[in-house]
């Protein structure tokens, strides 16, 4: 498959609610679906964060990122996203690119359009000269090992490799690793509403740093 990735205009809405709309059906309550104004506010704040990827023309997936200065505090997704809009917590002069959603259509998972679409994530903290790709990591298999495990061991065994998570083995084949785990990060009962913060360093600053 030929994946285009591009940045995203108001113009694309239409087709990123469609997108939305296929990847989370009812019952996901519709008002946590991007809306005009955050597009806007997206495309407006940090256009180079706001992307999609095509195939034969077709928007399939989209992600939005902005920049933020990492200080390793724990944040909510909502307090680093302002509520979905970037506008006040998008930060020029940072050093991480934060990525706050991936979205694919369902008919098209599996087909490499999340990965087009980290790799482009990648290029930009290059292009950018910044320190490092950030996310908060839903751990969705969480629910059925939290009677056996603690949430860290869970983590531990996740990165390597001896249990299998739909969301964090995903982001370490992508090469992102796990910093820390962020409590109430998201309403999300599999995850028992928690996240892992992974990171990816640009290659070109930690091989000069060491």
């Amino acid at each position: 498959m030929t994946i285009t990735v591009r940045p995203y205009t108001l113009a694309d809405f239409d087709e990123l609610l469609d997108v939305q709309r296929e990847a989370f059906p009812p019952p996901f309550p519709e008002q946590l679906w991007w809306n005009r104004d955050q597009i806007t506010a997206h495309t407006e704040t940090f256009p180079a964060g706001a992307m999609l990827a095509e195939y034969k023309g077709k928007v399939v997936g989209s992600a939005t990122s902005l920049i933020v200065r990492y200080d390793g505090k724990p944040h909510t997704w909502e307090e680093v996203t302002d509520g979905g809009y970037i506008q006040r917590t998008h930060n020029p002069h940072g050093d991480s690119l934060y990525g706050i959603d991936v979205c694919v259509r369902p008919s098209f998972r599996g087909k490499g359009i999340a990965k087009a679409l980290y790799e482009a994530r990648k290029q930009l903290v290059v292009r950018s000269g910044l320190v490092r790709f950030l996310a908060g990591c839903r751990i969705p298999g969480l629910h059925l090992h939290i009677d056996k495990i603690s949430v860290e061991e869970y983590v531990r065994r996740v990165t390597n490799g001896e249990i299998y998570d739909m969301v964090l083995s995903f982001m370490i084949k992508q090469g992102l690793m796990p910093l820390q785990i962020l409590d109430n990060y998201v309403e999300d009962e599999e995850s028992l509403h928690k996240a892992v913060l992974v990171e990816w360093r640009n290659p070109n600053i930690y091989n000069m740093t060491g």
